[in-house]
């Protein structure tokens, strides 16, 4: 859904038009795996429904938040990298030409981090499921459930925490302004 026009409005999935939008924007293959897939979820949520299915244990929870968590490192370690890197070279490049500030720097880095990370993205889920990390097993009852999708989200936030603070590696390698004057005395 992030390859959307900036200016278009986004209509959610639970909308018949959103879902519509979602469903053409799928290759061929896409659409005959999502939908055999959707047959499979919707026949074991039916022979579900007659039965109480116990929330998800501690294990498969601790896996769900782990599954997820994996691409976002990748992500939050891009997306700062790349964000320190250009808005650096911005502000020394163009910045000192166009004279703007280095927030507008930072805000330019940022912009050609969040591109970057669009065309990146493939790259870091395939690289993520490379590590053999299998969808949780879980029933379609515990997929919905509140657990899991705290969960979810936890890991989701804990991945890009740690990705964007390895992703300062870059400052590493940048003098600070107290350094440039002491070398120059």
């Amino acid at each position: 859904m992030g390859t959307h026009p900036l200016k278009e409005s986004v209509e959610p999935l639970n909308s018949p038009r959103g879902a519509k939008e979602f469903i053409y924007s799928l290759h061929p293959s896409e659409r005959t795996a999502l939908l055999r897939e959707l047959h499979r979820f919707e026949s074991i949520a039916i022979a579900q429904g007659q039965m109480d299915i116990a929330p998800p244990t501690a294990a498969q929870l601790r896996y769900v938040l782990l599954h997820n968590a994996l691409p976002f490192v990748g992500f939050g370690f891009l997306d700062n990298c790349i964000m320190i890197v250009a808005g650096t070279q911005i502000e020394l490049s163009i910045g000192v030409i166009l004279g703007i500030s280095t927030m507008a720097a930072a805000a330019l880095g940022n912009l050609v981090s969040d591109l970057a990370g669009l065309g990146l993205a493939g790259y870091v889920e395939a690289l993520a499921s490379r590590l053999g990390m299998q969808i949780p097993d879980l029933s379609p009852k515990q997929a919905d459930m509140w657990q899991t999708r705290v969960s979810s989200h936890s890991g989701k936030a804990i991945g890009v925490g740690i990705g964007c603070i390895l992703g300062m590696f870059p400052l590493l390698f940048f003098k600070d302004d107290e350094d440039k004057k002491e070398s120059k005395k």
